[in-house]
């Protein structure tokens, strides 16, 4: 089992000063990485704000979860994540993902294609980045055309950035699980929006299922990959079993399906704890993302399993 990891997704602060505190926030609270969404909603540029980040603390990880690549060509990208890795230390994840929110698309005027068109696209750009990172790419495919494209400045002295897929569907975790370091496993999100069909999605049984698509998938890359979750509902000091019985109506789920969403974490420090030690032993998650404004509520069970 890998040792517990934690990070926090946050998107914007009140100026730059605040985003730098909060940065350093989240490094003395022991989290791994700070992650900013790359969306067209009301959020900073990723690329900026994760410079900044970085800048401003020492160890902290940073990344995009995730940079979608069909508004992000590999050459471009690739330049802007090696300086990225060259001026943090290597301190990046690398998140990468087909895109799926619909919205961004509507808003950009960019095609919103069918998930197997956006998935072939996005494992065409895998095989870019993998030829940028060895120094030099040339590749032809249905979606690109690279001619002895060079990643300048090349991660050499920190190595390849730790890349990051996640998912919810079988062909993008297998995707993951054959090419990333890091898999996200997450609801599915095929309608494009966070919705009653995400929420269905979410149960602890297809969580399960997933599981046993990337096990297929990795081969013997499996024991190497670190699994994991995006959280969607973090209450410490809750009543598990109280917001599972609220929540159940919404997800479409029984109350005690509600009760085991992976994506839910629940209970007193001492009860989330258990189910996060309960979640590896059964499907071996081990990295936990959560959201800034349940950082510092959350920050007590980090102390406590973090490196564990």
């Amino acid at each position: 089992m890998k040792p517990f990891r934690f990070a926090v997704q946050t998107s914007q602060a009140p100026d730059a000063a605040a985003w730098r505190d909060r940065a350093r926030q989240i490094e003395a609270l022991g989290y791994s990485t700070l992650y900013v969404p790359d969306h067209f909603t009301d959020q900073w540029g990723p690329l900026v704000a994760l410079t900044v980040a970085a800048e401003a603390t020492t160890t902290l990880n940073v990344g995009a979860l995730v940079f979608d690549n069909d508004y992000r060509h590999p050459v471009v990208l690739a330049k802007e994540v090696a300086t990225l890795a060259l001026m943090s230390g290597g301190r990046v994840e690398f998140g990468l993902g087909a895109g799926w929110m619909r919205t961004d698309y509507d808003e950009s005027g960019i095609p919103y294609d069918e998930p197997p068109v956006r998935i072939d696209r996005l494992e065409e750009a895998l095989e870019v980045y993998s030829q940028l990172w060895d120094g030099k790419a040339t590749f032809a495919g249905d979606h690109y055309t690279v001619t002895a494209a060079t990643a300048q400045p090349a991660p050499l002295a920190t190595g390849r950035p730790k890349l990051v897929i996640g998912g919810g569907g079988r062909r993008v975790l297998s995707l993951a699980a054959r090419h990333a370091d890091i898999v996200g496993v997450n609801p599915s999100l095929r309608s494009g929006a966070v919705d009653a069909a995400t929420a269905q999605s979410a149960v602890a049984e297809l969580y399960e299922q997933r599981i046993g698509w990337i096990r297929e998938a990795a081969g013997d890359r499996f024991d190497d990959l670190e699994l994991q979750v995006l959280t969607f509902i973090v209450a410490v000091g809750g009543d598990r079993d109280e917001v599972a019985k609220a929540i159940a109506p919404g997800f479409g789920v029984s109350e005690e399906q509600a009760r085991d969403v992976p994506i839910a974490l629940i209970g007193s420090v001492e009860e989330i704890c258990d189910q996060l030690v309960e979640r590896r032993e059964k499907l071996g998650l081990s990295y936990w993302v959560v959201h800034d404004p349940e950082m510092e509520a959350f920050a007590a069970v980090v102390d406590r399993l973090a490196g564990t």
